[in-house]
């Protein structure tokens, strides 16, 4: 069973135990976090949501790779070097439950 949810202002398409990278959710590692903002489960649409729950497991939180963001303008002298490293949590997909 397929779904599509909503969180951190992004859509993911999930299955069952399938291992998901999101924005920072604050919640701790070993609970569990129950989207209903659903989309989509299998091929029944929802305007704009279903009325369905995805419940999944906080595995991990962490940071991901370092970026480097350069500002530069020509003939001005301006430049500028700024490293970001975005925060993320792991989750594990548990249940996919349609009503």
């Amino acid at each position: 069973m397929k779904a599509v949810i909503e969180t951190g202002g992004k859509q993911y398409t999930v299955e069952k135990d399938t291992i998901l990278y999101v924005e920072k959710l604050d919640t701790e590692v070993g609970k569990t976090v129950k989207f209903d903002k659903v989309l989509m489960v299998d091929d029944k649409v929802g305007t704009p949501y279903l009325d369905a729950i995805v419940t999944a497991e906080v595995t991990k939180h962490g940071k991901n790779k370092k970026i480097k963001v350069f500002k530069y303008n020509q003939k001005k002298n301006y430049h500028r070097t700024q490293g970001h490293r975005q925060p993320y949590t792991q989750l594990l997909i548990k249940q996919i439950e349609c009503k």
